[in-house]
């Protein structure tokens, strides 16, 4: 089919418009433009699986095509900035940035003596800012462990609460290996201490009553390497 000039000429320009009006292939969720600048505010290492969550005081502008300026204060995650629009006006927006990351969190008490398991605890994201420096942040650093103090449910679990589990008690019964190269002798002894893994403890040879150092690799079990 063969267009008129005139109509062809419309359609031109048109086309022409959508290609070169500024913002329409281009204007990104504020939301995510903000989250970009706090991100590059934030000093230091940024926590890993950190993210921020955004809440603009005013919500009627959700699209921008960038950020022009930024202002933020770190501690409080409150934060003024200048956004440009797809058409080139400046206008002002505000609100509150809070860094949050995933952190595992026992869902019941937890009490000294027993073993964290992977149903004890669940992950959420909490505010960055609350969390203590000797916060656990990894499941996998706190699966497993033995709980030293009382874990209350729902609250962040601090290294200093847990400890690897015990795997040799004082006065008990235990294998001791001995590793000479490639020889390996066995032997019972009793141990002088509690003990956990890769810890060093005294223990007594009973085959010649004879007292050692060895280091607790499994559960009644010390290994002696030479």
């Amino acid at each position: 089919m063969t267009l008129f000039p005139s109509k062809a000429r419309m359609l031109t320009v048109l086309l022409l418009a959508v290609l070169v009006t500024p913002g329409l292939a281009t204007a990104e969720r504020l939301t995510k433009l903000i989250e970009e600048r706090a991100v590059g505010n934030f000093s230091g290492v940024f926590p890993a699986s950190g993210r921020y969550d955004i809440k603009l005081v005013d919500e009627t502008r959700t699209e921008a095509e960038y950020i022009a300026e930024f202002w933020m204060d770190e501690r409080s995650g409150k934060f003024i900035a200048n956004a440009v629009s797809d058409t080139g006006d400046i206008f002002r927006i505000w609100g509150v940035a809070t860094l949050t990351v995933p952190v595992p969190l026992p869902i019941a008490r937890k009490l000294p003596g027993e073993l964290v398991s992977e149903s004890d605890i669940e992950m959420f994201r909490l505010p960055y800012a609350r969390l203590g420096a000797f916060a656990i942040l990894d499941r996998e650093a706190l699966v497993g462990m033995e709980v030293r103090r009382m874990l209350p449910a729902n609250q962040p679990v601090a290294r200093q609460s847990v400890m690897a589990p015990t795997l040799v008690e004082r006065g008990e019964i235990v294998t001791i290996e001995y590793r000479m190269g490639g020889l390996h002798l066995n032997a019972r002894g009793r141990s002088l201490a509690d003990a956990h893994l890769g810890q060093e403890l005294r223990v007594v040879n009973l085959s010649g009553n004879k007292t050692i150092t060895a280091v607790a690799r499994a559960e009644g079990v010390v290994v002696v390497e030479r």
